[in-house]
């Protein structure tokens, strides 16, 4: 079988900052040391106001096309991995499919949480494998800033906005998706949780709004440390050992970006040099399916990643949902 081939990333940051400093200004009971020193995040991204989903997109697939050298017209199939769609109905697919203008392209939304790249990249090698589609553009895109009680710190501190997007295909050119991995657990997915806006909380009302509701949630959130960090080794391990290589051998690893102390943890444990690890949490915060391909572009574009460098991308987030994927630049 031909092997399912990378041609070419994006991504996009819209262009307002908002500092752990700025939080402290607002109000909120926390300070840029506790949260650097918490978190790992100084700053983040957030969209302005009437920008969407599906327009984060828009600027981060094409860049994705100008570095495949592609064309809006042989993309085939377009799938966005968000938890932040522009509209229940339609999908924030076919929100992007009009602005891109690409009509004869099938599309739909993948919603995994934090681990949505991962799963729409594995969606994506489905379809190119039974051959019914033949150029892809898979594209992660997120606007969280607008699911977060900025009066809570346990959860607004976290979070930014932003897109990544890959256009696949099948071919001996560009660069080799070797495998990916995919995991599930809903028994314990009230962990990480936005209860309201579906058919358990509509219409909505002042209660739930009241409630609170509408706010993304983070439940037991030490045992959601340890179940992430597990999680994050078990992609890392199972990718390694699919693909037959040692986790030594592997150049980088460039997770869902959820807090350093993680990563920390995780190399010590698995033994990795923590450089390995490309992390942009410090600059944009965890920006859920989106981050960890807006990752994967600036490693790219900045030259860290080169040739035959076997890149490795866990995830982990709510669901629960984790899994892996094994590049091979």
């Amino acid at each position: 079988m031909e092997p399912i081939r990378i041609l070419g990333t994006g991504s996009y940051l819209p262009p307002t900052v908002l500092t752990n400093y700025d939080l402290e200004k607002s109000g909120l009971d926390t300070t840029h040391d506790w949260i650097v020193q918490r978190t790992g995040v100084s700053e983040r991204r957030i969209a302005g106001e009437g920008v969407t989903t599906s327009d984060l997109g828009f600027e981060a697939s094409l860049r994705a096309l100008e570095m495949a050298g592609m064309h809006v017209d042989d993309i085939d199939l377009i799938i966005v991995a968000t938890i932040t769609p522009d509209t229940c109905c339609p999908s924030a697919a076919n929100w992007l499919q009009a602005k891109l203008d690409a009509p004869r392209a099938v599309t739909f939304d993948v919603t995994a949480a934090c681990s949505g790249f991962i799963f729409a990249l594995n969606v994506a090698q489905q379809y190119l494998k039974n051959k019914t589609f033949k150029n892809v553009l898979v594209v992660a895109s997120e606007v969280m800033s607008r699911t977060l009680n900025w009066k809570d710190r346990t959860t607004c501190i976290l979070w930014g906005d932003g897109a990544g997007a890959a256009l696949l295909t099948l071919g001996t050119e560009g660069h080799e998706l070797l495998s990916t991995h995919l995991h599930t657990d809903g028994a314990n997915g009230r962990d990480l949780l936005l209860p309201g806006g579906g058919s358990k909380t509509t219409p909505i009302s002042h209660e739930s709004v009241d409630q609170g509701l509408h706010y993304l949630n983070m439940i037991e959130a030490n045992l959601s440390f340890r179940v992430a960090v597990r999680g994050f080794m078990d992609g890392i391990k199972e990718a390694a050992e699919y693909n037959h290589v040692d986790i030594a051998d592997i150049h980088w690893f460039i997770p869902h970006q959820a807090n350093i102390r993680m990563f920390q943890h995780i190399a010590k444990t698995l033994k990795i040099p923590f450089q390995k690890f490309y992390l942009t949490l410090q600059k944009y915060g965890n920006i859920s399916s989106a981050s960890c391909a807006i990752s994967l572009d600036e490693a790219v574009r900045d030259g860290s990643i080169q040739a035959d460098n076997l890149i490795c991308m866990p995830v982990f987030g709510g669901g629960l949902t984790w899994g892996s994927a094994l590049i091979r630049w």
